[in-house]
This record gives structure tokens, sequence and C-alpha cells, in this order.
């Protein structure tokens, strides 16, 4: 199957104040809070899948992402490199950099696990099924 492609283009995060606590919206998955022009940009993300199987695509950044978990429970599905996935339950305050095909579910419910995602601010990012990578 082929799969889709998007292009991120620098800037690509909203302007926010200095100095100024910024608002996590609550029941949305991606919210992209700030960056650095040219550099990087800083998301939470927080599916409303509750089990890899509702996961039906993954997505694969042309650059790796950092993922920290900040609350409750969220679980990677990865590519696995032969048509199927495995499963990296992420820990509390402990970093991971994904370069694989991903996709995260909430174990608890939709939305009840919040990551914070470093990402660069500009990229290509290229999605498929789970069996397609």
């Amino acid at each position: 199957m082929e799969g889709r492609r998007v292009q991120t283009r620098a800037p690509s995060f909203p302007e926010v104040p200095v100095d100024a606590v910024l608002e996590i919206a609550r029941s949305q998955r991606w919210q992209v809070l700030c960056g650095d022009a040219d550099h990087w940009r800083l998301g939470v993300y927080s599916p409303p899948e509750d089990s890899a199987e509702q996961c039906a695509e993954l997505e694969k950044h042309d650059c790796p992402e950092l993922f920290m978990l900040l609350s409750g429970n969220v679980t990677l599905v990865l590519a696995d490199g032969e048509g199927g996935t495995r499963l990296l339950p992420l820990e509390m305050n402990k970093p991971v950099l994904i370069s694989t095909p991903h996709a995260g579910f909430c174990p608890d419910g939709p939305h009840t696990g919040k990551c914070l995602v470093v990402e660069r601010d500009e990229f290509d990012t290229e999605y498929r099924t789970p069996k397609a990578w």
C-alpha cells in the first residue's frame, strides 16, 4: 500500500509569550506549544486510541523525535521491519529517541496520558499502515 507524505516547514509553531506559562489543551492528540525557528519545536502528544489495534497508521519523520512521558500511560507502537509491530510502554521521566515508524495509544483510555515531544522545526513525514512498513 502506498502511503501519504506531509511536509512541515519552518516556522511550524505558534507565537507565544516568553517568560509565561503555556496552556496545554485537554483531550487533544497533538498540540505544538513553541519552538525556535529553523531548529526545534516542542509539543504535547495525547492519543485518543486506547489499544495498539486502533493504530491504523504509523508515521515516520525524516529525523528523530524525542518522547518523554509527562503523565498517565502512553505506549508507542513501533514498526518491527518485518510487517509487524512491537510495543514500547513509556516510563515517567525517561526520554526515548524514536526514529522508526510509530504511533501511540493510552491504555487507560483516550487522552489519559501525555508525552512531551521534541522534534525539528522542519521535516517530512510518511504515513503507512503497520504492515506496509
